[in-house]
């Protein structure tokens, strides 16, 4: 019984002791404000590395380097998440050594433990490959509009890894690189609008295509997004006494959805102002 007394005497006295320890808790502490140095120069020097790839690559005055604006912006994007892993990496390291690991060990075992599990790591590998493949091969870029396998938006992110497409309904759509077999990218060449309309008229074809001509010609100087004068190509189709009409624009590219709804409004006011004249005429003559 004397005996666990005098333990639990000299426990408490080590305990006391390390308590007591004024060089332990500066040692502690020191520990603590650098871990904390640490992680608040990770965030501002990968703040200010950001904007200085930014200010960079989007600089007005491009030297003698010329970068279209779709490779611009994927390169930022590129650059950023590479600087963000590099910066990562050292501040975990030097967060490390404050935690007393033996990081020299730990790089050199990270070979032997890589290599053990680098065949589980193939598909983190080809994700890596393809990304790099699809910047240098300019298959897509930031802002483009795609359609990956079934998904389809904008492109908002490529990263090492990843690509990050968001849909127009807000879905964000986040694909290994490495699983990107088939890419349609809708914003690399201009888009063809179509447009067919049907108008309720038994005769008077001439007229009516005509009409269409006179609007046709004023759409570009009109609509921006519009390249060339967009073109009558005839009759589509005869339904009854309705006649079909296609019409064509090239447009700029993602611009044919807007430009179709609006050569549909533009057609519609002009026939319907020729119907107007003609059943005019035809109550005159009646009169």
């Amino acid at each position: 019984m004397v005996g666990k007394v005098e333990r639990c005497e000299t426990m408490l006295e080590k305990l006391k002791a390390t308590v007591l320890n004024t060089d332990m808790w500066l040692s502690m502490g020191f520990s603590i404000l650098k871990i904390i140095v640490i992680v608040i120069l990770f965030f501002i020097i990968r703040k200010i590395g950001h904007e200085f790839i930014e200010r960079i690559l989007h600089s007005k005055h491009k030297r003698h380097v010329k970068i279209s604006v779709r490779r611009e912006n994927t390169l930022v994007k590129l650059l950023q998440n590479v600087l963000t892993y590099i910066l990562f990496f050292i501040a975990a390291i030097m967060i490390l050594s404050e935690l007393h690991v033996n990081v020299t060990g730990l790089i050199a075992g990270a070979g032997i433990v890589g290599l053990a599990i680098g065949f589980g790591a193939q598909n983190l590998v080809k994700d890596i490959i393809s990304g790099f493949f699809i910047f240098f091969e300019d298959q897509f870029a930031v802002g483009d509009e795609v359609q990956i396998g079934d998904f389809e938006g904008s492109v908002q992110e490529i990263g090492l890894r990843t690509t990050k497409i968001l849909h127009w309904t807000g879905e964000l759509y986040i694909i290994p690189n490495g699983s990107i077999l088939n890419v349609t990218n809708y914003s690399v060449y201009n888009s063809i609008a179509i447009v067919d309309f049907s108008v309720d008229y038994s005769g008077g074809l001439h007229e009516v295509e005509m009409a269409i001509h006179h609007v046709l010609q004023g759409l570009q100087s009109k609509y921006k997004e519009i390249v060339s004068t967009p073109k009558l190509l005839g009759i589509e189709q005869l339904d009854g006494d309705n006649v079909i009409f296609r019409v064509t624009a090239e447009t700029l590219p993602l611009e044919q959805k807007f430009i179709e709804r609006q050569m549909r409004r533009e057609l519609k006011i002009e026939i319907d102002q020729l119907l107007a004249k003609k059943i005019q005429i035809q109550d005159g003559e009646g009169d």
